[in-house]
């Protein structure tokens, strides 16, 4: 490989693995020193320069002018251990002033003599040493472009598609990585289809030991949100704000909204004509039931809000600071308000931030009447 075609090498690498020339140019100076010394039997001071224009590569032997040579020392720590410090300058790098004047006689300390000492065959003799260093280099610059890229994702909705599965996992092709979805994250009873195309929410992005490591889920209450966000326009914009959203996946989801502007009504904006917009997040959600509720400061409302399914319900919080509140319903109601396995109940609870007690009017006559 002649220099320009090295040059035109590593620019397809740049724009191939969209990482910085910088990186990439920095990886092949530092192997091409390391291949000098191995090759050479060089010391250490040695420092390779490239062309980024033409490709050609020097190697240039220097040495740092000082009054005295700087051999490193010793230092005691508090434990009283004797600890080696290292030169600041390669010992193999320092010139004494005297010896440096004999050379250049106007220099000072701190300058630098420099001396091309660029084999004939270097190229030759550096290709193989040099090309497993810049891979490596160029594997961790493609890691971290990686994860700046994925960086602001976290807690995003994402398109990817199905690649692969194993025992636990399934892998989404995020496009430059693939993203972990744990068969734990999924939505209950929803059957995964290898090649599809899929919604997933970004639990996590962290920079894990073998490269980007991208967690995924389903089944976070993130992902109903997001969700939310994509398919209602009006809390794209802002003019409906999603107060609290609490999840039990693949059974239901209650999602509080209020409006900032009085005109709209932010349930039906949600749900919309004939339950037109909420459909889309219905089949995301894999038959999920969703209760859109209003959101509102007066706890009392808010718990009525948060019942739902179940109507005509009476709240009584005999002591707010308490956070404990009543729930009367009809004994027709009662199976709405408490839901499947007790959900309806429970993410009430949650939404509301209430410990709810569930009880009917016929329940508190029986009561009132036994104890007469």
């Amino acid at each position: 490989m002649n220099s320009k075609e090295l040059i035109k090498a590593l620019d397809n690498l740049v724009a191939e693995k969209n990482i910085s020339p910088d990186v990439v140019f920095e990886a092949l100076q530092l192997a091409l020193q390391t291949a000098y010394k191995k090759n050479f039997n060089s010391k250490t001071n040695v420092k390779v320069d490239i062309n980024r224009d033409t490709g050609e590569i020097k190697v240039y032997s220097y040495l740092i002018v000082v009054d005295e040579y700087d051999e490193g020392h010793e230092e005691v720590d508090e434990e009283g251990n004797v600890k080696k410090v290292e030169p600041t300058i390669n010992r193999d790098a320092q010139i004494l002033l005297e010896d440096a004047k004999k050379i250049v006689p106007s220099i000072k300390v701190g300058e630098t003599i420099e001396q091309e000492v660029t084999p004939a065959d270097f190229g030759r003799v550096a290709a193989g040493t040099a090309k497993q260093v810049v891979m490596q280099k160029i594997r961790e610059a493609e890691k971290a472009s990686i994860i700046d890229e994925f960086a602001d994702k976290q807690d995003e909705l994402m398109l990817g598609m199905v690649a692969l599965e194993d025992q636990k996992n399934y892998y989404i092709d995020l496009g430059r990585t693939r993203g972990i979805l744990p068969k734990s994250e999924i939505i209950p009873g929803e059957k995964i289809v290898m090649g599809s195309n899929i919604r997933v929410y970004v639990t996590k992005v962290i920079n894990g030991p073998k490269g980007p490591v991208i967690k995924l889920s389903r089944n976070n209450f993130g992902f109903v949100k997001r969700l939310f966000e994509h398919e209602i326009p009006e809390i794209a914009n802002g003019t409906i704000i999603i107060n609290r959203v609490v999840r039990e996946a693949g059974i239901r989801s209650k999602v509080a909204v209020s409006s900032t502007n009085e005109r709209i009504d932010p349930i039906g904006s949600c749900i919309g004509e004939k339950g037109s917009r909420i459909a889309g997040i219905l089949k995301e959600l894999n038959g999920e039931k969703v209760d859109v509720v209003l959101y509102s400061e007066d706890p009392v409302e808010f718990i009525k809000s948060a019942m739902t399914p179940a109507k005509n319900v009476i709240v009584s919080i005999p002591d707010p600071e308490k956070r404990e509140a009543l729930v009367i319903v009809s004994e027709e109601e009662k199976k709405l308000a408490i839901g499947k396995g007790g959900s309806n109940i429970k993410l009430a609870s949650k939404l509301t931030k209430y410990l709810l007690e569930l009880t009917t009017m016929e329940e508190i006559n029986k009561k009132g009447n036994s104890n007469e």
